[in-house]
């Protein structure tokens, strides 16, 4: 695959970034939507495709992107189809901060060094090109404003966002009570996204030991909160997590 085209999971790190403080926001959610990313970016790359809640490898050639070939490498070596859900649950160390070194690489962001308390070393990352993030959040400011169903990248990226609790992010207050109700209401529009969606939000409310019985699940009642999603129609909603205690782009 070229690279003229940004990954889901880079755009999906640039809208997590906070322009002013430089730090991501739902840092925990966002390492289990940045591993959903990548399969979304597999399987529109005809690497992967969905197989009932599974995901299955139909071609190992690699893309060329080293970050994407690495997990398409040990989806091949588990030798079956693995469910979503135990996918992106699993241990993912450092997959922000492989993303946020790349998008420094290629200019995007730059890193600010400082310290917590005057004594622990922090990085904290600064967009250098805002046009880009203008470009994806307009992306998604379009089809929540004109209800035209959007391309399946779109449409996995904002079933993404919503997965992480981005919404709140995104369209803060009670005047974007509406755009977070739209937002969610795109998971429909790209299956494999909604898939992975449904199975980030199934990690975060621990129910990944069950398999899903369908592709509509019923709703769930999460505990309120900042950067909680609001519960969706037939979209499981998310709890509020704990604060990582990270010392470097938390």
């Amino acid at each position: 695959m070229g690279r003229s085209r940004r990954t889901i999971p880079e755009e999906l790190l640039l809208l997590a970034l906070d322009p002013t403080t430089g730090t991501t926001a739902q840092p925990q959610s966002l390492d289990l939507g940045l591993a959903g990313a990548q399969l979304v970016e597999l399987a529109l790359a005809g690497r992967i495709a969905p197989d009932g809640d599974r995901i299955a490898v139909v071609v190992p050639r690699p893309t060329g992107d080293p970050t994407l070939d690495c997990a398409l490498e040990l989806l091949r070596r588990r030798g079956a189809p693995v469910r979503a859900v135990h996918w992106i649950g699993g241990p993912r160390l450092g997959l922000r901060q492989t993303y946020l070194s790349h998008l420094e690489r290629c200019g995007m962001v730059h890193a600010v060094a400082g310290q917590m308390c005057g004594v622990l070393p922090t990085t904290r990352y600064q967009a250098t090109d805002t046009e880009i993030s203008r470009e994806i959040r307009a992306r998604l400011d379009s089809a929540i404003r004109t209800g035209v169903p959007p391309d399946p990248r779109t449409a996995a990226l904002a079933a993404l966002a919503h997965a992480v609790g981005l919404g709140k992010h995104l369209y803060p207050g009670n005047e974007g009570r509406s755009s977070r109700s739209r937002l969610r209401d795109l998971i429909r529009h790209d299956p494999m996204g909604g898939l992975v969606a449904h199975a980030v939000m199934d990690v975060q409310n621990g129910v990944a030991a069950q398999p899903r019985r369908n592709s509509a699940p019923a709703a769930r009642q999460a505990p309120g909160g900042r950067g909680a999603p609001e519960p969706a129609r037939g979209v499981p909603a998310q709890p509020r997590h704990g604060s990582m205690a990270r010392a470097v782009a938390h």
